[in-house]
């Protein structure tokens, strides 16, 4: 069956490449002016804004770190949803979820946890301190909003703390507009599907604005692989921000965001093998993250003060035990932060900064709190045409386990031949959790050490004909220590793992014509548990497939219907740390199209899963079969 999808796969994206194309103007912007301030990818042109990397602005050509764009045309191009389902076909990066859309959803990049990818959405550190192990849920992150999204790959600590162990996703919700603009979508489809988005941004005098609301609500599939009812999950939510520009050197801006989900999901059976069994359990999430800042800008240095906040409830329940929750968590986190940068000349710039984070969590039986103040500088030098040099050192005063220092650097050299290299050495660390420090039933252990990462990477990046082929590869390697798990003896968490994971990544993309482009990624990356006293030494880690694969080919006919396929291939995995339970790869391929009517409306489809593949990527849990979807997008400018 295998075989069969990947034949079948690739036949299909044999014959839209076969298409003919035929070349197209591209519309005339700030590009053309200063080509060396832009990045063309799939002839979707971005200004370099880069803040992942150094928590500062950047252009991609400064940034010595592996980093990934993805835009708002690919979010409509490939009629994303959920934001998970395309992180998923980015290089380094894999994707699990427990059943269909609302599961629980963990996205681990370079073969770390899911626990260890930090998230930020418009400024704001989203990841749960209510959650055991601290990690942000996916599941709930939906695309109608979103305007940006940047992916580092490998720790990253320096400017974000803890929990940039692994990497490093920032979102970036919609921005305000010169001019009036607003944008929306409405879809039907499978499952009873509705996702609809409506976002308006604009500018008057010294104030601009953005606002965007959305709506999904589905019947679902069983979470449960061996059930038969479906499990439904609703979403609506709303993003917004306001900038006001005092003056041509001072402004002020205040961003939100809020999300209500609920999803239907099935318990386990206690008897062995201990798996999703169908009954009426569901859970229920609100999510609130607030941001200000005033930003004051001094000649060559710019100055922000930013206060963030991050509120997060999660009720879970079920009908059989009654009406009340049977668990619930509250957690919330305060962040005061100060951000200096400061360009002292045309070769050397200097960014650096202090925080004060303040985290409390909930579950009704426990109510602990914590404190963490940080300081952290980093230097952006080019000491020659074509170099750039970063280097950087954080340290972090925790009231629950003391004082931490973390460095890295990483530099960029472009040749005149259109090459690049590239080369990081980074440290990360993520601090032992709320839960796993102070946990209810003696669970927790008050003297637990942070997870402490180190990598390195190399890359080289390659363009030629004109730009229209750009291919690289990157070998990285990362060692983790004192990672925290839970203790069988002694019934508590402790840090008793190491492990390493150490690959490669692909990337390719291509653009044979204005009409036609085409990317593809291939990662391999092996994740061992390198614990010397562990019964599982030397086993792959639970979760985390040695190989995965994607491409994409998208073509715009000469009518102006744009058709398009992406098909996604995962190899073998184990679902368990003693590497039991074998999960099979799997090949899923899908289809789209999308026809405009006029300049502002469009008409779109796309049939996901489409050789209906049965495969599982949690072991126990449902995958969605073939689907449809319809539905109609617009655009006023």
């Amino acid at each position: 069956m295998l075989k069969q999808s990947i034949l079948a796969s690739s036949a299909l994206a044999a014959i839209v490449l076969a298409a003919p194309a035929a070349a197209q103007t591209a519309p005339a912007d700030d590009c053309d002016a200063h080509p060396e301030n832009c990045i063309v990818f799939a002839d979707q042109r971005i200004a370099p804004d880069i803040i992942v990397s150094s928590g500062a602005p950047q252009y991609a050509e400064n940034i010595g770190q592996a980093v990934t764009l993805i835009d708002r045309a690919t979010l409509d191009q490939r009629q994303t949803v959920v934001l998970a389902d395309l992180l998923a076909t980015t290089p380094g990066v894999t994707v699990t979820r427990n059943g269909g859309i609302g599961g629980f959803s963990a996205v681990r990049i370079r073969g770390a946890e899911g626990e260890q990818t930090l998230t930020l959405i418009d400024g704001v550190r989203v990841n749960d301190p209510s959650s055991p192990g601290g990690g942000f849920d996916f599941a709930n992150l939906l695309s109608g909003s979103i305007d940006r999204v940047e992916i580092l790959r490998g720790p990253n600590s320096v400017p974000w703390g803890s929990q940039a162990i692994g990497g490093v996703v920032n979102v970036i919700t919609l921005q305000p507009s010169n001019g009036l603009q607003a944008r929306g979508n409405a879809e039907y489809g499978s499952f009873n599907s509705v996702f609809a988005n409506a976002g308006v941004s604009g500018k008057t005098g010294i104030v601009s604005g953005a606002l965007t609301a959305g709506y999904l609500r589905t019947e679902g599939i069983s979470a449960a692989a061996s059930g038969t009812e479906p499990d439904g999950y609703r979403q609506y939510g709303a993003t917004g921000r306001v900038q006001v520009a005092i003056s041509d050197a001072v402004s002020l801006e205040l961003r939100g965001y809020y999300a209500d989900s609920r999803v239907e999901s099935d318990g386990f059976d206690f008897n062995p093998p201990f798996l999703p069994v169908d009954d009426g359990e569901y859970a229920k999430a609100r999510e609130a993250y607030g941001y200000a800042a005033l930003d004051v800008r001094l000649g060559r240095l710019r100055n922000r003060v930013a206060f963030t906040i991050a509120d997060i409830d999660r009720d879970n329940f079920d009908p059989a035990a009654g009406s009340t929750p049977i668990f619930f968590a509250r957690g919330r986190s305060e962040r005061y932060e100060y951000l200096g940068d400061w360009r002292a000349s045309d070769a050397v710039r200097l960014v650096g900064g202090a925080e004060r984070e303040d985290t409390r969590f909930t579950d009704g039986m426990v109510k602990p709190t914590r404190g963490v103040t940080s300081v952290y500088g980093e230097a952006i030098v080019s000491p020659a045409e074509r170099l750039t040099l970063t280097g950087g050192v954080r340290y972090d005063d925790d009231s629950a386990y003391g004082g931490h220092t973390t460095w890295g650097g990483n530099a960029v050299y472009a040749l005149p031949t259109a090459t690049t290299f590239r080369a990081s050495y980074a440290q990360g660390f993520k601090a032992p959790t709320l839960y796993q420090l102070y946990g209810p039933f003696g669970l927790g252990n008050p003297n637990l050490r942070p997870e402490i990462a180190r990598s390195y990477d190399v890359g080289i990046e390659q363009k030629l004909l004109a730009d229209r082929v750009t291919a690289g590869v990157t070998w990285f390697q990362r060692d983790t220590r004192d990672q925290i798990d839970f203790d069988l003896g002694t019934f508590t968490y402790g840090n008793i793992l190491r492990a390493r994971a150490q690959g490669v990544e692909f990337a390719l993309a291509v653009r044979p014509s204005d009409r036609l482009t085409l990317s593809a990624s291939y990662s391999f990356i092996g994740s061992k548990n390198r614990g010397p006293a562990d019964v599982n030494f030397g086993k792959d880690l639970a979760r985390r497939p040695r190989q995965s694969a994607s491409a994409s080919v998208d073509w715009k006919t000469p009518i102006g219907l744009s058709v398009g396929s992406t098909v996604l291939m995962v190899g073998d995995s184990f679902d368990d740390a003693g590497n039991f339970n074998r999960l099979d790869g799997y090949v899923v391929a899908g289809v789209r199209a999308e026809m405009p009517i006029g300049n502002k409306f469009a008409l779109y489809g796309r049939v996901d899963n489409l050789f209906d593949a049965n495969y599982q990527v949690v072991r126990g849990y449902g995958t969605p079969g073939r689907a449809a979807y319809g539905g109609m997008r617009v655009r006023f400018d």
